[in-house]
């Protein structure tokens, strides 16, 4: 059994009511292989999160784009993984490289969200990436392995972890990392679970990349064999999402 391609869309702090209507109008009318070819998740915001779940097709799901760290209560302005199970929302991302930037969230704080996104029944969408000075210095799987690590220290079971590589350097610059870069990072990351966690969760675990993929890239990227799929942002609202949902017939053939 392969790992399935996965596509994730990622709306991050955008949309008005008018927007999200029309991108899910895009996403229901979208030409798409099968739910056992490829596997959607889109995340808009929070506040959109109940309107495009009622009205997406059946087949896609929703993520939000982050949740608190431990059970709710006096947390001003965070949501809970309880209320994201209660609202019927499958998935969350975490970690993203925006998050640990501009917001400070650490490794072990970001560990510390993935297990207990799971703990609550939440499949999760966990991020990693260098920024480009890393990049340039090369310590590119340094970085990578511990905020791997940091994950892999908290957690038991791998089964509802998708592991989305996003260079720093390549979110929303234009810049993409080559599909050699991607690979060789994704190939790394692999044999890093397997030596640290286990052959099995190498194997199974699906690694996706992230970092301005666009219709026009994604199918070079998808012909990759570490590349197990996609997590989209400015490209995610746009119609060259269905485009690249479609880049997972190119594993398929």
């Amino acid at each position: 059994m392969g790992r399935k391609f996965f596509v994730g869309g990622n709306w991050k702090c955008n949309g008005t009511t008018d927007q999200v209507d029309k991108i899910v109008k895009i996403l229901n009318e979208g030409q798409v292989p099968s739910p056992d070819v490829v596997e959607v998740v889109v995340s808009p915001p929070y506040v959109f999160l109940p309107v495009v779940k009622s009205q997406l097709r059946p087949e896609f799901q929703v993520a939000a784009q982050n949740c608190w760290v431990k059970k709710g209560g006096a947390f001003t302005g965070e949501v809970s993984a309880e209320m994201l199970v209660n609202l019927g929302v499958p998935w969350v991302i975490l970690g993203h490289s925006e998050r640990r930037s501009l917001l400070g969230e650490s490794n072990e704080f970001v560990g510390d969200k993935v297990a207990y996104a799971l703990s609550q029944g939440l499949k999760v969408i966990a991020c990693v990436g260098e920024t480009l000075e890393q990049r340039e210095s090369g310590s590119t799987m340094d970085v990578v392995a511990a905020q791997a690590k940091a994950i892999a220290e908290r957690i038991k079971d791998w089964t509802n972890v998708v592991v989305a590589y996003e260079p720093v350097w390549a979110i929303g610059t234009g810049k993409v990392a080559t599909p050699v870069q991607a690979q060789e990072v994704h190939s790394c990351l692999r044999k890093w679970l397997a030596t640290n966690v286990s052959a099995e969760v190498a194997e199974s675990t699906r690694i996706i990349y992230g970092g301005s993929v666009t219709g026009a890239n994604c199918k070079e990227l998808a012909a990759q064999p570490d590349v197990d799929g996609f997590l989209v942002g400015g490209a995610s609202l746009k119609p060259e999402f269905i485009d690249i949902i479609n880049s997972a017939t190119v594993k398929s053939a």
